[in-house]
């Protein structure tokens, strides 16, 4: 599934969700070079890596504050869009990639954490950072109305019953739903020994969607990459004639959520 977001990247790049300012600008004050735009110890060299970049949502946002941005990503059609508009990328796992002796002022990962090895992530990270440098993982967390949450998940259910999710706490979404991922980043930071222990930030904010806007981003989610194209329309159909009942537009409320620790000197 991990390597599924790539069959629409274009979609992808369009329908996610960007991340809040706010926390572009503290994971950029993190690191004291990252305080100053394009500092590195290496002039010319990326202060940041994005690991599993996707498109680059992420990387472009920190690029327009400033700072210079290299990006990892296992799928190459991701990684093409990301190339096309602006950011540089390497293809592979992280777990795999060759840092080939580079370091770097921050590694971040955005709605990609949970795809990688949570210790040895941590531990290739810890070897490409900077000391007193951050490591910072974050995911757009959201939550649907109640009621079309669980339209929603009927909806789910029917369409796919031998899907290998449970679609309710899918759908339900919110923090609790997605504790565990948060968790074990954190443990996984803490395991690899070269982190301080990991901060929680969070970052409240709220988008309204209309109908089409949201059934644009519905294949753009990992337990919808893959289902065959009538699966799919049937989803789709049923979700879009959910919103059309509540008015043709709902307002999700998200919190970015970030875990983050900072490399030890040792």
């Amino acid at each position: 599934m991990a390597e599924s977001f790539g069959s629409d990247a274009e979609r992808y790049d369009q329908a996610r969700p960007r991340y809040p300012q706010a926390m572009v600008d503290r994971i950029g004050a993190g690191s004291p070079a990252l305080g100053v735009p394009g500092a590195s110890d290496v002039p010319g060299a990326p202060g940041i890596l994005d690991v599993g970049c996707g498109t680059g949502i992420a990387a472009r946002q920190f690029q327009k504050a400033g700072h210079t941005v290299l990006g990892v990503e296992p799928d190459a059609r991701m990684a093409e869009v990301a190339r096309r508009l602006g950011t540089e990328v390497e293809v592979a796992t992280f777990e795999a990639w060759d840092p080939a002796g580079r370091q770097f002022d921050a590694v971040i990962a955005g709605q990609a954490w949970h795809w990688i090895d949570p210790v040895a992530g941590a531990a290739k990270a810890a070897q490409v950072l900077r000391p007193h440098a951050p490591l910072a993982a974050f995911w757009n967390v959201f939550q649907l109305p109640p009621d079309l949450a669980e339209a929603v998940a009927t909806i789910c259910q029917r369409a796919v019953p031998d899907a290998p999710f449970d679609f309710r706490a899918m759908t339900r979404g919110g923090l609790d739903a997605n504790q565990a991922i948060l968790t074990k980043a954190a443990d996984g930071m803490r395991e690899s020994g070269a982190f301080g222990e990991p901060e929680q930030w969070r970052f409240d904010w709220e988008r309204t969607y209309t109908r089409d806007a949201w059934l644009d981003q519905i294949p753009t989610q990992g337990a919808f990459t893959r289902l065959p194209p009538a699966k799919l329309a049937e989803v789709l159909e049923g979700v879009g004639a959910a919103i059309d009942a509540m008015g043709g537009s709902f307002t999700m409320p998200y919190a970015t959520v970030v875990i983050t620790a900072t490399r030890t000197a040792a």
